[in-house]
């Protein structure tokens, strides 16, 4: 073959390469998932978060066709579970499941952090929210908010309130309502929040905050008393309790968030697969039935929207830990 001839079929050879260049990353961008993929849940089997992931892991499931393994990784107040997903390799076959304390824990741990909540994670979708309703032990005499707040001023630090512990969700429901309102009330902190509940009808606590399922049926029995919500609107299985915005206090806005996460870097075209295909389940039928049933609030955000409420989240909750002085047990 003559050299010009040879470099004719040379060049012609890495143009058809170079051509198929373009159609090869779709292609292998299309088949994900082609290997099962490892899904992180911050806490023991049976926790509301595991129960959401577990959901979560159903659908991608049943959409993809192949296996979304979870893998429980409690301990450390979740930050366990949550380095495993910022440390893997950002490839989409690792994701986790994270909650409140994703958002909360760089206020509370500081530099003692292992990983950095906003830069080392790419948001895939804010998959549901859970309201807090206040409430509290029927010997108390109060009926509404304001006539709780007026006994809390009245008798500074004679009401106390219990959580689940220093840093958690209800906590800090209890920190926004003493600096909204200015009172001054004890917080008790449990390990768990059965406890809790168990002390607060029984008196030795006088009030707490927690989602609604898992009040509603004291309410309902007239053992614990409902005051106030979270929500901006009034809820449909307590239609007669106003909204802390209705009483006068919209600082207190402490709603459970439980949302997914890939490490930094994943692919945005797997990032959005994963985000659109949940958010379409979390929107309409039987998951968002489901979601709907056990009190949560289904959202289905985008990525773009699930990142600005984590960094709304984190700037909202440090400012409160440090305005309340609050350090980690």
């Amino acid at each position: 073959m003559n050299p010009q001839r040879r470099q004719f079929f040379s060049r012609a050879a890495g143009l058809g390469m170079a051509a198929a260049l373009p159609w090869a990353a779709p292609a292998r961008a299309a088949a994900y998932p082609d290997k099962p993929v490892r899904f992180y849940v911050p806490y023991p089997p049976g926790a509301a978060t595991d129960t959401l992931g577990r959901m979560a892991a159903q659908v991608y499931g049943q959409q993809f066709g192949q296996t979304f393994v979870i893998e429980n990784r409690g301990g450390g107040g979740t930050t366990i579970g949550t380095r495993a997903v910022a440390t893997a390799a950002p490839d989409g076959y690792s994701i986790g499941m994270v909650d409140s304390a994703f958002t909360i824990n760089p206020g509370l741990l500081g530099s003692k952090l292992p990983y950095d909540t906003l830069k080392d994670f790419a948001p895939i979708s804010l998959m549901a929210t859970a309201p807090f309703v206040m409430v509290v032990n029927p010997s108390v005499p109060a009926h509404d908010l304001a006539s709780f707040l007026a006994l809390a001023k009245a008798q500074p630090g004679s009401l106390s309130f219990g959580s689940a512990g220093v840093g958690s969700a209800p906590h800090l429901a209890g920190e926004q309502l003493k600096q909204e309102a200015g009172v001054r009330v004890l917080h008790v902190p449990y390990r768990g929040g059965g406890t809790v509940f168990t002390d607060l009808l029984g008196g030795q606590v006088q009030f707490a905050f927690a989602t609604v399922p898992t009040l509603l049926e004291y309410i309902k029995a007239g053992r614990l008393r409902a005051l106030a919500v979270t929500t901006p609107e009034r809820l449909r299985q307590l239609p007669d309790v106003p909204t802390f915005r209705e009483a006068g206090l919209p600082g207190v806005d402490t709603t459970p968030l439980f949302g997914l996460v890939a490490p930094a870097g994943t692919p945005d075209g797997i990032v959005d697969r994963l985000s659109s295909t949940l958010a379409q389940s979390v929107r309409q039928g039987e998951l968002h039935e489901k979601l709907t049933g056990l009190g949560f609030d289904p959202v289905g955000s985008t990525p773009a929207e699930f990142e600005q409420r984590i960094r709304t989240e984190v700037a909202k909750w440090t400012a409160v830990i440090r305005k309340g002085g609050i350090k980690p047990e």
